[in-house]
């Protein structure tokens, strides 16, 4: 069996066992999520629940608020749970097995695994750390044969958090639109752009797929509120094909997202006030660090820092088991050895997402985890 078959027969994604069984810490700054917002912060009342409802393929009021938001007809939005599973819902309509997909590198794991359980022939692009992690169409398209049947991209990148602008987008849809193939991209933190008509790539083309949630940039995580925007023949076969997947889903949940949607202006000026403080943070700790480095995106929430002269993957469990601070290794972002040197043992994502960012690594760890130098800055709740 060779290594394409064997990994196309993942039945699981290490990252996120090392999620939700390794990553809690007392100083959290592998969850790139939003801190999760509070039921009481709401405005809600047991008047806007029910139990039951009538959902059928989608509940219409989630459907109409969501295409209200990205100015789209309601029959290209399907919703799912997360993005998470929207992502698994999308690609499973999109391919078959044995199909040839092109995935970027370094890829969020889970991304690549699924595409490996559902019998993909994945093959590569890089992104890297030398162009600042940017999205070339020149190497995309070298990479593409007349097989590809779908392009897969993050944006924001994850891990890097960076950005891939809309002229980029268009010449990749070019690319996809000339071989009768499509782009799927997964934009869950784009929401952290916070504006009031979201960006997407679906306005781009027909060949254009997209996948977001709540999830990351609102605080909203446990709402499980993801969607796929798609051309309505192509929404269609998903909400058929997801029929085999999840049938129906959590009607509270669907009702909660509704009222949250309504409210999604005030909570995201919230959000960004965090943000923005946070990355402000994270940037002056940088400013004072010549033992890592990063390309710094100015939105989102994370960072893919390198460390120069030290193994991540030590670094990683010092934070951890001594200074109860939690970053997650570049090993689950599949960077390589063969093709990236030393960055699968140098490389680690960072998040700057919560209330108390970097308390433990700023406000206790910087002088003794990373080198001598003086930390001039003080954490901020």
């Amino acid at each position: 069996m060779n290594a394409v078959q064997d990994q196309s027969r993942a039945r699981a994604s290490r990252y996120m066992h090392w999620a939700k069984t390794r990553s809690r810490a007392r100083f959290n700054l592998a969850t790139s999520g939003l801190a999760n917002l509070k039921l009481q912060e709401l405005q809600v009342s047991l008047d806007d629940l029910e139990i039951t409802g009538e959902s059928g393929y989608g509940y219409p009021p989630l459907i109409q608020a969501l295409a209200d938001r990205y100015h789209v007809d309601t029959g290209c939005v399907v919703t799912a749970a997360g993005t998470s599973f929207a992502n698994h819902l999308a690609l499973a309509a999109l391919i078959n097995p044995g199909d040839e997909i092109l995935l970027e590198s370094p890829a969020y794991e889970p991304l690549l695994t699924l595409a490996h359980y559902l019998g993909a022939e994945v093959k590569r692009f890089q992104r890297p750390f030398e162009d600042g992690f940017r999205i070339s169409p020149s190497e995309i398209e070298r990479n593409m044969s007349p097989r590809t049947r779908l392009i897969v991209i993050t944006n924001f990148h994850n891990p890097t958090g960076v950005l891939t602008d809309d002229d980029t987008l268009k010449e990749i849809g070019e690319l996809a639109k000339k071989r009768n193939a499509r782009v799927l991209v997964d934009e869950v933190y784009l929401q952290m752009l916070f504006a009031e008509r979201p960006r997407t790539a679906f306005n781009l083309g027909n060949q254009f797929i997209v996948t977001s949630s709540l999830t990351k940039a609102f605080g909203l995580s446990g709402l499980r509120c993801g969607w796929i925007l798609a051309e309505p023949e192509l929404a269609n076969n998903m909400w058929l094909l997801n029929d085999l997947f999840a049938a129906t889903p959590v009607h509270a949940g669907e009702r909660l997202s509704v009222v949250a949607l309504k409210q999604l202006s005030s909570i995201a000026d919230r959000a960004q006030i965090r943000l923005d403080r946070n990355r402000q943070l994270l940037n002056q700790f940088l400013d004072t660090r010549d033992d890592l480095e990063t390309i710094r995106p100015s939105f989102g929430s994370i960072m893919f820092p390198r460390v120069r002269e030290a193994s991540s993957e030590t670094l990683c469990h010092l934070l951890r088991e001594k200074y109860e601070t939690s970053v997650v290794p570049g090993r689950f972002f599949e960077l390589p050895a063969r093709d990236f040197g030393e960055w699968e043992l140098r490389s680690m994502k960072l998040a700057c997402n919560g209330p108390r960012l970097l308390f433990g690594l700023i406000q206790r760890q910087s002088q003794m985890l990373l080198g001598p130098k003086d930390c001039k800055l003080v954490a901020r709740p």
